[in-house]
């Protein structure tokens, strides 16, 4: 009567812990990567049975093979946000300009913050009034004051686009693999010193305050305290619309200046679905608002992810600037 079979004696098989841990993007490759790791071990049993094979041999340590779907380097967007020189150039001019200009409000009391009151639209803005109401600014978080550069390697290396159960993972573990945007630490230094609020107000998730303030305090952007200078997605209303967080805010404070990087962290009418890619450009850069940039509102570039990387070669290229080399 034949026992359990003994253990096989070949480095070819895969551990299949290692194995099952192996992550790569595309279906196609995973499926023929286990059929074949299933193979292997079903032919070195196969063998080592017919063989007698009674001795157990100390198996050599295998190397976990780079997957073949992995990229050689970064996607161009994060090689310049999170690697170059320019990108840090960038940050911390925005961020000298948008410390001058907020010391500059201060000095004079403007009438009107730069949050948008309720009925306003976007042909038609209206601003919520600042009376005697301290001031403050009001920051994003993810890629304004902070670079998330540990999640975004997760995402590079792997070849994943973004998934909600991951981030808040990411949320959850992430304190320690993020770093403070270059140029954010000064400004906001001098703007607290100058007796300005600092208040953040970011769509991570309020369950995990506590980790979203630590990140912030120990990268020297606190303090950031829920509900008082940190306010998160599930604070005021649900999903991630961001104008009642704002109103809540500016029920205490004359905001003088905001700063992010996207449309949506100055307010939610630009985040309407029935906006195309061309509308929504030229709702930000014409009429009203166009004056807004650099004067009160401040944009961090951000090639990376989020509602602006979107549109077809006609919503990007207009139809008389498309050019076709001649020569080909």
């Amino acid at each position: 009567m034949l026992g359990q079979p003994k253990p096989v004696c070949s480095s070819e098989v895969e551990n299949p812990r290692r194995a099952k841990s192996r992550q790569t993007v595309l279906a196609t490759l995973e499926n023929v990567s286990r059929l074949r790791s299933t193979r292997t071990v079903f032919l070195g049993l196969s063998a080592a049975l017919l063989a007698g094979c009674a001795t157990t041999a100390t198996q050599a340590p295998v190397t976990q093979p780079v997957s073949p779907t992995q990229p050689a380097t970064p996607p161009k967007g994060m090689q310049w946000l999170y690697g170059s020189g320019e990108s840090a150039a960038t940050s911390i001019q925005a961020f000298r300009a948008f410390r001058d200009y907020t010391l500059a409000a201060i000095k004079t009391r403007p009438r009107d913050s730069v949050v948008l009151a309720d009925g306003a639209t976007l042909a038609a803005p209206r601003w919520v009034p600042c009376g005697n109401r301290p001031f403050a600014v009001v920051l994003d978080v993810d890629e304004t004051v902070i670079q998330n550069l540990g999640y975004e390697y997760d995402e590079a290396i792997t070849g994943r686009s973004f998934e909600s159960a991951r981030w808040q993972r990411w949320e959850r573990t992430g304190a320690d693999k993020v770093a403070p945007i270059p140029g954010a630490v000064t400004a906001l230094r001098a703007l607290r010193q100058a007796g300005v609020t600092v208040i953040y107000n970011t769509n991570r998730e309020s369950v995990h305050a506590a980790q979203t303030a630590d990140a912030l305090n120990r990268n020297g952007l606190g303090p950031a305290k829920h509900r008082e200078t940190l306010w998160l997605a599930g604070d005021v209303g649900e999903g991630s619309a961001k104008d009642g967080r704002r109103a809540t805010i500016s029920e205490r404070y004359c905001v003088v200046a905001m700063a992010g990087d996207q449309l949506g962290d100055f307010s939610d009418l630009f985040n309407a679905k029935t906006l195309g890619v061309r509308e929504r450009r030229e709702a930000a850069g014409r009429g009203d608002y166009a004056p807004m940039w650099g004067a009160g509102w401040f944009m961090f570039a951000n090639p990376v992810y989020g509602p602006s990387i979107r549109g077809d070669f006609d919503e990007v290229f207009p139809a008389d600037k498309q050019w076709r080399d001649p020569g080909e």
